[in-house]
């Protein structure tokens, strides 16, 4: 039951991971001209010229979907929290409370043998929970305690902002409870679809297998899961659709709720849930729960059981003896095209930080991030936001009115630099050395506990959704910040070693871009508060449609692999964060130019302008090789264009871009009809 309050402005790789036990060196992730095709036209395709040579020398490691900065990255992190980890499971009585819990959570998830040894029997206890349900009634209660220990099977329960009172904390129940990454993988006949329902029924049948039943009774307990998951497929919102808050938005009486879907129980879930008592929550898909409600009374109790089982066998698979372990990975394979499992330590690495992510960030902070490095990151911020201050201002579209209002949300939005001022306290949580699969539940139940004893409280302005060591960055809307964790602030993205020019088409690209999102299509809907209310006037709202419209239509016409376009709406917001954050960021970086006195600013490095270096500093970010596979599943569910496009459609909108490179009209990266909204 993790926080779904969060959309993060960046998506966070999935297959983030490391590939040697050794970091790659600076050069390798960092910048360098070494990069460069200089054999080709930069006005003829700027991401092929920028990052042509590094396409050339550098190939998909086995254990990986994608190779992209944000992995790269990763890779010098995970080595960095492996030193961390393994000092802290061999440390022996002198360690700290801290270190204990991260020491023995990461041992017991690297003692591969008595995982095996155990087999599924850490799992059955709550497997005979749900087998013990003696009516659909009694289910719920094994539902909710699935929920608690971190899986969602048939809907999600979460804490979260008000829509129209950001300060205060209010329930959710939401759509949810598939095992494929979309609802199209259940509805749509094209023939990868088609696939993947049959990996799904594969998949699902060789785990009960394992788990016990015969194979003919486990091909009947996948045809049902597929069924189930088909129905609420059928019930779930769009995703495209889903971008926009307000078609999330359905507050009403509990009472109600619990009208709409009598076949949930939802009192008595509320109940097995220990939260907080509440007169009135937000159903973001009231659709979703009358549809279901229907799936609930038609499907035999003995089906219920089965899928919610799946569902728990699923969740827990990479954390039980070896056969699961392949199992799961074998469907993943079907999914991303990923060639090899990653090593057990980076998976144990990835899951200490996912389950304790703050207790180990304090350790990686101390190695990894100063004082220093936070207060370069709060100057290089301060310029950006009086460069977009600057580009509002001077905007011919808008009215001073609605400038006036979009001022006020800017100088709004808090900056939370490298890691949280207060740290979570884990005292609560039990680790137990050689316990993998009930740390793994305790952590979740410790996550969704404190999740749900938000309900009813004051929104904490100070909370984190990401732990430090995170190669990854957001705006949250709600709260109205920008979020940059320490992991993040590192090459290629950011190098203190590097000039300026570079920086600021790097990490600088990156704060303008989360500062975008504030005025995105999306998050241009919520007041400074992170309140839903529409500040902005009626014919302003209008123009910024048809701009937005603009950079939609233009990102639909890309081919992301074969003959699959992009989604231009449901890649909109972060297309739109992409131009603006572009845009504002070379503002700052030419403020800086000018201001500065020694006259080393404007000075040619290496053959290249400060402007020009700008943008090859931006497109070495976006470097990026993708199996087939991976790309298309981005295609359908990931709100970024691929990194192709998140250079090639900004700089074609970028007349700055042209005149740093003297493209001239008619060349592919001069845009006949260049779309601009900031």
């Amino acid at each position: 039951m993790r926080s779904c309050r969060l959309l993060p402005a960046f998506f966070l790789l999935f297959a983030l991971g490391s590939f040697a036990q050794s970091a790659p060196s600076e050069k390798a992730v960092g910048f360098s001209i070494d990069n460069i095709d200089k054999t080709l036209d930069p006005c003829v395709d700027f991401y092929q010229y920028a990052c042509g040579n590094w396409l050339k020398n550098n190939e998909i490691p086995a254990d990986q979907s994608a190779w992209v900065s944000f992995v790269e990255l990763d890779e010098r992190n995970l080595v960095t929290l492996e030193d961390i980890l393994e000092k802290a499971s061999t440390g022996g009585a002198n360690r700290s409370p801290v270190e204990q819990k991260i020491g023995d959570f990461y041992g017991s998830c690297m003692d591969e043998k008595t995982a095996n040894e155990k087999g599924l029997a850490p799992l059955q206890p709550e497997l005979d929970r749900i087998a013990a349900a003696k009516d659909k009634a009694v289910l719920i209660d094994a539902i909710a305690r699935v929920h608690m220990i971190g899986l969602n099977p048939l809907f999600n329960f979460y804490s979260g902002s008000d829509l129209h009172n950001a300060n205060q904390v209010i329930a959710y129940i939401d759509q949810g409870g598939l095992s494929l990454p979309d609802r199209d993988y259940y509805i749509k006949d094209d023939a990868r679809m088609v696939e993947m329902r049959k990996h799904l029924v594969e998949y699902v049948t060789e785990t009960f297998t394992l788990a016990g039943r015969t194979p003919r009774q486990a091909g009947d307990s996948a045809q049902t899961v597929l069924r189930i998951e088909t129905a609420l497929a059928k019930a779930s919102m769009d995703r495209t659709l889903r971008r926009d808050p307000k078609n999330r938005d359905h507050k009403m009486t509990r009472d109600a709720a619990v009208a709409l879907a009598p076949n949930f129980y939802l009192n008595r879930y509320f109940a097995d849930e220990a939260a907080p008592s509440f007169s009135e929550l937000n159903v973001s898909n009231p659709d979703f729960f009358k549809q279901v409600n229907a799936v609930l009374d038609s499907e035999s109790l003995d089906s219920l059981k089965t899928y919610v089982g799946w569902h728990l066998l699923r969740g827990s698979a990479a954390w039980l003896s070896q056969p699961y372990v392949d199992a799961s990975f074998k469907m993943r394979q079907a999914l991303t095209g990923q060639k090899e499992i990653q090593a057990r330590w980076k998976r144990c690495v990835e899951l200490t930080d996912n389950s304790l992510g703050e207790a180990l960030g304090q350790k990686y902070v101390d190695l990894t991030f100063g004082a220093d490095g936070k207060q370069r990151m709060l100057k290089m911020v301060d310029a950006l936001e009086k460069s977009l201050d600057e580009d509002i201002q001077g905007l011919p579209w808008m009215s001073d009115e609605t400038k006036k209002q979009a001022k006020v949300k800017l100088q709004a939005i808090r900056n939370k630099i490298g890691y949280p001022d207060v740290w979570r306290d884990y005292s609560s949580l039990t680790v137990v050395s050689g316990d993998l699969l009930g740390n793994f539940q305790r952590a979740n139940e410790f996550e969704s506990k404190r999740e749900i004893a938000k309900i009813e409280k004051p929104l904490d302005r100070k909370e984190w959704a990401m732990s430090p060591p995170t190669v990854n960055a957001y705006y949250s809307s709600s709260m109205n910040d920008i979020n940059f964790p320490a992991g993040i602030l590192q090459p290629p993205f950011f190098d203190k070693k590097m000039d300026d020019a570079v920086n600021f088409g790097a990490i600088g690209l990156v704060i303008g871009h989360e500062l975008t999102h504030g005025f995105d299509d999306q998050g241009r809907k919520f007041d400074p508060e992170g309140n839903l209310r529409d500040w902005w006037t009626a014919d302003d709202g209008k123009e910024f449609e048809k701009r937005v419209s603009c950079v939609a239509d233009e990102y639909s016409n890309f081919v992301a692999v074969d003959d699959l376009k992009l989604n231009g709406r449901l890649t909109l917001g972060e297309n739109t964060a992409d131009n603006g954050g572009a845009r504002v960021a070379l503002m700052a970086l030419e403020h800086m130019i000018a201001d500065d006195k020694t006259g080393n600013e404007g000075k040619s490095i290496d053959g290249y302008t400060p402007e020009q270096r700008f943008f090859l500093g931006f497109a070495r970010v976006w470097c990026e090789k993708r199996r087939p596979e991976t790309a298309r599943v981005q295609v359908k569910t990931n709100p970024h264009s691929p990194g192709k496009y998140r250079v090639d459609g900004v700089v074609q909108n970028m007349p700055e871009f042209q005149k740093a490179w003297g493209c001239k009209a008619g060349q592919p990266m001069v845009a006949q009809n260049a779309c601009r909204v900031w």
